[in-house]
């Protein structure tokens, strides 16, 4: 399978890593931002129908499940501490309610962080992007959405 994309109008392109991180983060393409990153749940269209760019180069891996794991950390420490500290639920009923949200949350997260990491790649040419980086065919990388 060809790696080159399709030729884009620089308009379309996004003009800086945040803008590139936002689309992923949203499941559009990080390229066009026209359609969708994701055929089903955590897997990559093989490319984009819009622009052509193949997102069988990516290699996410396991940083997307760090992220998702490091949010949902960061927003239940709080949840727990507060439910442990101010109601009189007993434990059993307080824990699988706090299992229930943590795992919401981390099905939440998933998906946006795996589309961020995949722009991330895409952006920077890392892994199987590097012949053609996104901030190259951006125009440098300037750091604006």
């Amino acid at each position: 399978m060809p790696n080159l994309a399709l030729p884009l109008d620089r308009g379309l392109l996004p003009q800086g890593l945040v803008g590139a991180l936002w689309r992923g983060i949203r499941g559009k393409c990080p390229r066009c931002g026209g359609t969708h990153l994701f055929a089903r749940f955590l897997k990559p269209v093989e490319r984009c129908r819009m622009c052509g760019q193949n997102w069988t180069l990516h290699a996410a891996d396991d940083f997307p499940p760090y992220i998702a794991i490091l949010l949902t950390g960061h927003i239940m420490a709080p949840v727990i501490i507060e439910l442990g500290l101010h109601t009189g639920l007993p434990g059993w009923a307080m824990m699988l309610g706090v299992a229930v949200m943590a795992v919401m949350l981390l099905g939440a997260f998933l998906q946006p962080a795996k589309g961020a990491v995949i722009a991330l790649q895409w952006w920077l040419g890392l892994q199987g992007f590097a012949p053609a980086p996104g901030k190259a065919e951006a125009g440098g990388g300037q750091h604006k959405g």
